[in-house]
């Protein structure tokens, strides 16, 4: 008589780990707006990704932790860090200095799941069917829904959205490139080659672009802060995390819960209204992620 081994059951806290990716990930536009009042956009960046590279290595060190074996591994991972650190996030700030509303902002970077599914299948050979299909589509209506009335797609925000469709060019980008070249990364060593990586690559268009003029204060003390240790150590580390536990395109879906979320955030720190349209929009999207998680 033979049995049956039990399939594998994921621990319960992992079940906890999207929700948590998507708040922290919210967060940051928020405390984004709050920093860059006193710092242009790559000046802003370039002292984040330093202070954050420095930081990683001494845990890195403290901790003993595994660097790449070869330098192609090196390679791949600074790869991502130029594309993460400082494609996306510096075409989302530099969108964010020239005025650009959130609410296009985020439309525009929400293209990004629907992208990743269209090149997921031939380039990792991952499935999308057709449940992950209508979640997907269902997904970018939903935060069209929430964001429709602060769209403002005139002229004078040419420039913004072109930046803005730089930064959805590089998490893409990132994303895919991480689950095909850097699935064993260490979330310390490879922190530190990527925002080393995206340090280097901020500070041309900064000393081209800027003046590099910060006005160190309280608030810009805090955007730091929680930028560094929450987001570019967290949620950055967090978001490596699911990649290599999941599907690229069920990853990519995440993003589609970022715009809902920080908008709950405006109303329940800052008083922002949600209409009912906007209310409607966070269902649709919700429903939409979980159809494209559906295994």
């Amino acid at each position: 008589m033979t049995t049956t081994a039990p399939a594998a059951v994921r621990p319960l806290w992992h079940a906890f780990m999207p929700p948590l990716f998507v708040v922290l990930w919210a967060s940051g536009f928020a405390v984004t707006k709050l920093g860059m009042a006193f710092a242009e956009p790559f000046t802003f960046l370039l002292i984040r990704f330093v202070i954050t590279a420095v930081l990683l290595l001494a845990i890195a060190l403290a901790t003993r932790a595994p660097w790449p074996q070869s330098w192609t591994g090196a390679a791949h991972i600074a790869v991502v860090g130029v594309l993460l650190q400082a494609v996306y996030l510096g075409g989302v700030y530099a969108a964010i200095a020239v005025g650009i509303p959130a609410g296009v902002s985020a439309l525009v970077v929400g293209l990004q799941p629907i992208i990743t599914a269209v090149i997921v299948g031939p380039l990792l050979g991952e499935k999308v069917g057709p449940p992950q299909w209508v979640g997907l589509i269902l997904g970018f209506a939903g935060v069209f829904l929430v964001l429709w009335q602060k769209l403002d797609f005139g002229s004078g925000h040419l420039g913004g959205i072109a930046w803005n469709l730089l930064g959805l060019v590089g998490i893409t980008a990132a994303t895919l490139y991480q689950k095909r070249y850097c699935a064993g990364m260490d979330w310390r060593t490879g922190g530190v080659i990527q925002y080393a990586a995206g340090a280097a690559a901020v500070l041309p268009p900064m000393l081209t672009l800027e003046t590099g003029h910060v006005v160190w204060t309280r608030d810009l003390f805090i955007a730091y802060g929680w930028l560094i240790f929450v987001l570019s150590i967290g949620a950055v580390s967090l978001l490596g995390w699911l990649i290599r536990h999941g599907a690229a395109s069920r990853v990519a879906s995440l993003f589609y819960l970022v715009p809902p979320t920080a908008a709950l955030m405006g109303w329940v720190l800052f008083g922002e209204t949600l209409g009912p349209l906007a209310l409607i929009g966070l269902a649709v999207t919700v429903a939409g992620v979980v159809l494209t998680n559906r295994r």
